[in-house]
């Protein structure tokens, strides 16, 4: 008898969306197939999968240990938010060649279903980062006798939700400073700086309104700012490794002595980037927005405002105005990526969605119905890109021990 040959080995979810995507949250059935092609017929003892979801951190950093002596200390650690086995076909154990424990498949495709449950408490959100990540993978192995196990691996994403619909990220958030300058025995006047946005909490495509004065009574030329910056931190061995990355900026017009510039909702773009991870005990992401004053030959001066970058949008009852038509207005948002009232060149409502989705969105619902619906429409495709941007340029600063 000749025996047959594994023509394709592969996985596919039942996605829950649209968008053909597999994206899960915590609670949800991860349901799909493992896809079996083959020519002729072969024996096989055993067809496994394999489902796991984990936050992984890594580094290494150099040591001196006396004199022309050194060494590589490696920062390691690990969270398992689950580890699911199942065995699709023939029995556990693989290093039993008998004959009895062989299952024939005939030539042709096969399809063999699982399932499997996410557990109940919160999840990280999927997220690759320059020193760790969090990922989460449905592997399939194929076993056959005298052969090689035949292996393939799949991923999916989760999102753990953040509704910024929230008393506390719908708080204002606002600051004052001020700097004086110093040249040798002389005094300038001081600079002040006064920042506010409406709340903590965005998705990415909205643009943040940033109302700000800046007053310069010194006597140098300044340039007010700002930008939103990411800050990745990891934790292993009670050391923390941290990445600082620049997200959007802006700039405003060069400010002489005595003059002062007032920002009347002046919109930074948030573009694709991961949600804010707040609740992994290895891997923190974060979000500020920083406004700040740029002096030549001095310290700037800035404002940290914290930002929670969430995945469940704005809700038009979440806006601080009750009209007709600023909630109509906040309603066109969400349907075209949450984009402000004044846009830069936003595609056409029709672009967006169809006839179906409007009557979808328009009708009232959850926060898991927004959310389902973030997920059809460019939200996620925004989230989405993100994950497959080259890396950028990142400015890294180790802190010392926890605590420190």
């Amino acid at each position: 008898m000749v025996l047959g040959k594994v023509k394709s080995l592969t996985i596919s979810f039942d996605c829950l969306n649209d968008s053909n995507v597999p994206v899960y949250s915590s609670g949800d059935t991860v349901s799909g197939r493992v896809n079996l092609e083959v020519t002729g017929e072969i024996r096989v003892k055993s067809l496994k999968i394999h489902a796991r979801g984990h936050a992984k951190v890594r580094w290494t950093e150099s040591r001196n240990a006396g004199s022309n002596t050194a060494y590589t200390q490696n920062y390691t650690e690990e969270v398992e938010y689950f580890n699911h086995k199942d065995i699709l076909i023939g029995h556990e154990r693989d290093d039993d060649n008998s004959e009895e424990g062989f299952n024939t498949i005939h030539s042709g495709r096969h399809e063999y279903a699982f399932s499997f449950e996410l557990p109940q408490t919160p999840l990280a959100t999927s997220f690759e980062g320059r020193h760790g990540s969090v990922r989460y993978w449905v592997k399939a192995e194929l076993h056959r006798p005298w052969l090689l196990p035949v292996k393939l691996k799949k991923e999916f994403t989760v999102f753990e939700h953040i509704d910024i619909n929230t008393p506390s990220l719908l708080s204002p958030q606002a600051g004052t400073k001020e700097k004086t300058l110093y040249c040798w025995f002389c005094t300038s006047g001081p600079i002040s700086l006064s920042a506010k946005i409406e709340r903590k909490g965005y998705t990415p495509g909205e643009s943040i309104q940033i109302f700000a004065e800046i007053e310069n009574c010194s006597s140098r030329m300044v340039v007010p700012k700002a930008a939103i910056y990411q800050t990745q931190a990891f934790y292993a061995k009670g050391k923390m490794k941290e990445v600082k990355q620049l997200v959007a900026n802006l700039r405003g017009e060069s400010l002489s002595s005595g003059k002062t510039e007032t920002w009347n909702g002046k919109l930074l773009k948030i573009p694709p980037v991961s949600p804010s991870i707040l609740d992994c005990s290895i891997i923190r992401v974060e979000y500020s927005l920083m406004v700040y004053v740029d002096i030549p030959g001095a310290m700037d001066l800035f404002l940290n405002l914290p930002l929670v970058i969430g995945t469940i949008p704005l809700h038009p009852f979440g806006s601080r105005t009750s009209s007709v038509s600023s909630q109509c207005s906040m309603n066109m948002n969400w349907l075209g990526l949450s984009l402000p009232e004044r846009p830069e060149a936003p595609p056409s409502y029709a672009e967006v969605v169809t006839e179906e989705q409007r009557r979808n969105n328009l009708a009232p619902g959850s926060a898991c119905d927004d959310f389902e619906r973030a997920l059809q429409g460019p939200l996620f495709a925004y989230i989405q890109e993100f994950r497959f941007l080259p890396p950028p340029l990142y400015s890294e600063a180790l802190s010392g021990a926890l605590g420190s």
